[in-house]
This record gives C-alpha cells, sequence and structure tokens, in this order.
C-alpha cells in the first residue's frame, strides 16, 4: 500500500505509550501500527504549509516568502521574550498575535537527554513534551500570556538547559535527575514579574515511547538529499522515525516535503 501526501508533525494521543499519527490531507496512518514493519520513503516535492505551492522549503515547512510575511512565523514564536501583543504592539498581525500570545502559557522542566527549561501554551501540554521525546516533565510556571513565559526562560536558561540533545534523547542515553528538586533550586531566579505564578504542587508527568530498540549511533536522514529510503521500523520517539540501521528521520523537521509512504 501507498500512501502520498504533505508531512506535517505527527499528531499523538497521550497514552501509555504514546501513540502516532502521520495525517495527510485525505488519509492517515497509524505509525505505531508499523512497528516492526519495513516501510520507504521517497521525496515527491515539495509543498509551502501556509501558501500551498509548489516552493523549496525555507524553514518550518514554510517557502521563503511566507517565512518572512507570515504572522505564524514570526521571531516570537521560537523567542517567546519578544511577544508584544499585551502592549498592543503588533509584529505582522496584531489580531492572530493577540489570539496566540494572550493565552495561558507554561515555563516547564522537562528530561529528554538532560533537564531543559522550556515554553508552551498550556493548551500543547502534554503535546509539547511528547514531541520533545522528554521521558518526564513537571510545570514550574503558569502565566497569562507569552511575554511573562518568554522572560522566565530566558531568566532561567542561565541555570539550566534549553536544548535537546537530540542524539542521547534517540539513543534513551537520560540522566537521572529529580525534577521536584530542580524546580526548587531554579524559584529563586524566576523575574520578579512571574514569581506570584509560580507553581508547586504538581507531579511529574511520565510519558513512555513506542520503542523495540534504540540506536547506539543515531544517524539521520536527509530525505532530500538522498530522495528515498527503505527500513524496518524499530521505534517511535519524540518526531523521530527510527530504523533497525540506526537511521532516524525527524518528521517534523522535514514539514513541506511530500512524500511517498510504501508500507
Amino acid at each position: 500500500m501507498v500512501y502520498t501526501g504533505v508531512l506535517t508533525k505527527m499528531q499523538t494521543e497521550f497514552l501509555k505509550p504514546i501513540q502516532y499519527y502521520l495525517v495527510f490531507e485525505n488519509d492517515f496512518i497509524h505509525m505505531n501500527q508499523l512497528l516492526d514493519k519495513s516501510i520507504s520513503l521517497r521525496l515527491v516535492g515539495e509543498q509551502c504549509l501556509s501558501c500551498g505551492l509548489d516552493r523549496p522549503i525555507y524553514r518550518q515547512g514554510f517557502c521563503r516568502s511566507c517565512f518572512f510575511d507570515k504572522p505564524d512565523a514570526g521571531e516570537w514564536i521560537m523567542r517567546p521574550e519578544l511577544s508584544k501583543a499585551h502592549l498592543g504592539i503588533e509584529d505582522r498581525d496584531l489580531e492572530y498575535e493577540k489570539k496566540v500570545q494572550l493565552k495561558a502559557h507554561i515555563v516547564y522542566l522537562a528530561n529528554s537527554s538532560n533537564v531543559k527549561v522550556g515554553v508552551t501554551r498550556k493548551s500543547q501540554v502534554p503535546t509539547r513534551w511528547i514531541d520533545q521525546g522528554a521521558h518526564e516533565a513537571i510545570e514550574i510556571v503558569e502565566v497569562p500570556n507569552r511575554y511573562l513565559a518568554g522572560i522566565t526562560e530566558v531568566a532561567l536558561k542561565d541555570h539550566v538547559a534549553d536544548k535537546t540533545n537530540w542524539r542521547k534523547m534517540l539513543k534513551n542515553d537520560i540522566e537521572d535527575v529529580d525534577l521536584k528538586n530542580w524546580r526548587e533550586k531554579l524559584k529563586a531566579y524566576i523575574p520578579d514579574e512571574a514569581k506570584e505564578f509560580f507553581i508547586d504542587y504538581n507531579e511529574e508527568t511520565l510519558l513512555h515511547f513506542p520503542v523495540i530498540k534504540y540506536p547506539e549511533k543515531p544517524n539521520s536522514l536527509n530525505l532530500k538529499k538522498l530522495l528515498q529510503y527503505s527500513g524496518k521500523l524499530v521505534g517511535i520517539k519524540g518526531q523521530y522515525l527510527i530504523f533497525d540501521d540506526a537511521t532516524v528521520f525527524n518528521v517534523r523537521a522535514n514539514e513541506g516535503l511530500v512524500v511517498e509512504i510504501g508500507i
């Protein structure tokens, strides 16, 4: 059976283990059902996730034009501390920015390879943690807008990492840490504007990924260069497909590619 469609990040269900779905315009694939089976990937083309045109993908699934023009590709997406909708100041489209930025946001600690701090909209918990491949996470601050979350993250990342080591995450090489203890240690560094939103009552959330075999030396698949690949799927973690020959494919990093998937 062959499926063809534009790659977007896999949709997930927070079950034990996490359930993954690759969703196309008129169809979807329940990826967990493909574990221990051989599948093939072939690059067919590229399609911008915003304008839908057949254009080379520049970043984050957008063509170059949309990446620099569309409100959902603004710099505040990656750098929440640059958010200004709470001040009524427009970046690219104030109405859109208000809808996204003026919502409850969570600053969290996650352990996917080591302890890291991150920001997400409250509505994206625990999806954000799943996408990062975190096997445990805990909330530290819940604030009413993205700006407050951003300045809190900036303050805390002077004392804890803000990046995931993707190789360690995929090898399941995880440090044994106490996230509650980390939360208490970092409390003192929360900016004054966000101190009242500190959370000290939540338990850690544990996440279980559908992995049969972890790769010892993960090798990232560049489908734009290789054009096609086939292998046996032995795991899914974060937004990565893991194959038995240690090849790994980051679905989210390849959003906008039009692919043919053979099963």
